[in-house]
């Protein structure tokens, strides 16, 4: 049979094009670029200032010194994510951190960042940490502080503080500005609207009052 050879390098371009796309963040044409968070423009990613505006407090933030509460979500932890408006140097930059605070015996469910991988860090308490691979084989390992655990892109993973008196503080790092964040429990029930009901009875092998019981549970 004869090689179509104009038809091998179209699918040879696109695929060229997709794994372009699939990179992680685009590196910054320039040092720097400061985020205009006023600016109307909707971009992937945040216009920048005129690069001779920029100041030292472009480059700094301490949003992460300050304990959040825990007692704003139902397992029991809050998150605060760096974005350009708390740190407008970040911009670009292709990565993020935030602070984790985990009520004894609370946890953060099983969630994935699409867009990211996880570095986190124990400063305090003791927690188990795990993810899933595409296999479903999990890894998991308890942290103390001054551990560490990497936790690979787009896979499932949780956090569950293992004492019922000591709270937990993790610091994360990402890399991406905007890793994304995905609780499978809430995309699951909770879609907008809702996945149907029979899709979601035959995935985990459970009944209508079981998918209007976790519904509500989950605040429906």
């Amino acid at each position: 049979m004869e090689t179509n050879w104009s038809l091998l390098l179209q699918i040879l371009f696109c695929l060229a094009l997709l794994l372009g796309q699939a990179r992680p963040d685009p590196d910054p044409l320039q040092d720097y670029c400061i985020a205009d968070n006023q600016s109307p423009l909707f971009i992937n990613g945040v216009p920048c200032i005129d690069p001779n505006k920029a100041k030292p407090f472009h480059f700094t933030t301490s949003v992460l010194s300050k304990p959040a509460s825990t007692n704003t979500s139902q397992s029991g932890f809050n998150v605060r994510a760096i974005n350009t408006v708390d740190l407008p140097g970040l911009n670009t930059l292709g990565l993020t951190m935030s602070r984790i605070d985990i009520a004894p015996k609370g946890s953060v469910p099983p969630h994935s960042h699409p867009r990211a991988s996880e570095v986190t860090i124990c400063l305090k308490g003791q927690l188990l940490v795990g993810f899933v691979d595409t296999s479903n084989h999990i890894y998991q390992q308890t942290l103390r502080p001054g551990d560490l655990f990497v936790f690979p892109k787009a896979l499932l993973h949780f956090l569950y503080n293992l004492d019922s008196r000591v709270p937990v503080l993790l610091v994360s790092g990402f890399s991406s500005q905007k890793p994304g964040t995905q609780f499978a429990s809430m995309a699951a029930i909770k879609s907008i609207p809702d996945i149907p009901d029979e899709v979601l009875k035959n995935a985990f092998k459970i009944t209508n009052e079981d998918v209007i019981r976790i519904r509500r549970n989950l605040g429906g």
